[in-house]
């Protein structure tokens, strides 16, 4: 437990945007804002001062107590973010990395960071939430994993883009994105053109409201830009 807690006290600390790094973890625990603040007891607007650095970034004390009430609240609840999490740290592997970013990232501005091509619901982009990403390889993905695994590609956090490599039509990855219960965020595929992509990947995005997204940059440099966030 005292490793998870100096992971998200570190990722605050060196957050250049600390308010937003509170807010994201608060929303990881799937916690509101008044029951943090009660839990704290302190006023809600206190929180969303923090969470909005309309107040002086918190200190050590203040983002300890801070961690400690989110642990707290997710222990009377059973534990479920904590056990998530901790799968997460056992669970990546040569077939998919699972990354979580310091703070919340728009669609729209995902994408632009990652130099994509919108090709199916560009409309939605903008209300979609990243907290982080899941790259993929697709061969080994579908060869290893049984439909229980898949779980372990969401880590903690279902709202996520989920990044695909060595595909060939898209199409593979789009079922599997369909069958699974929990949807993410944003599916990017990397190497194809819009022209090589199967219509029924596209169909399947469409119907699920998921944006789908191509990408052909060096992996290497988009998973290093990406680590930066």
């Amino acid at each position: 437990m005292e490793k998870l807690v100096r992971m998200i006290a570190g990722e605050i600390v060196t957050s250049p945007d600390p308010g937003k790094t509170m807010k994201k973890w608060r929303e990881v625990f799937e916690i509101t804002q008044g029951e943090l603040a009660e839990a704290m007891e302190i006023s809600p607007s206190t929180v969303s001062d923090y969470e909005s650095n309309r107040r002086e970034s918190p200190g050590i004390k203040v983002i300890r107590r801070f961690i400690e009430t989110l642990i707290k609240i997710d222990k009377e609840r059973g534990y479920p973010i904590v056990k998530k999490l901790d799968m997460d740290e056992k669970d990546n592997s040569d077939a998919f990395e699972v990354h979580n970013f310091s703070s919340i990232i728009n669609g729209i501005d995902f994408v632009k960071i990652i130099d994509g091509s919108v090709i199916a619901n560009n409309e939605v982009l903008e209300k979609k939430k990243v907290y982080g990403y899941t790259l993929l390889d697709s061969l080994k993905v579908m060869l290893e994993f049984q439909y229980a695994d898949f779980q372990k590609l969401y880590g903690s956090i279902s709202e996520r883009a989920f990044i695909f490599t060595q595909v060939t039509t898209g199409r593979s990855p789009m079922i599997a994105v369909k069958l699974a219960p929990i949807k993410p965020s944003v599916v990017v595929i990397h190497g194809l053109k819009k022209k090589d992509v199967d219509p029924f990947a596209i169909k399947i995005a469409e119907k699920e409201n998921i944006p789908l997204v191509l990408v052909d940059g060096d992996v290497v440099k988009i998973r290093e830009t990406l680590k930066k966030y």
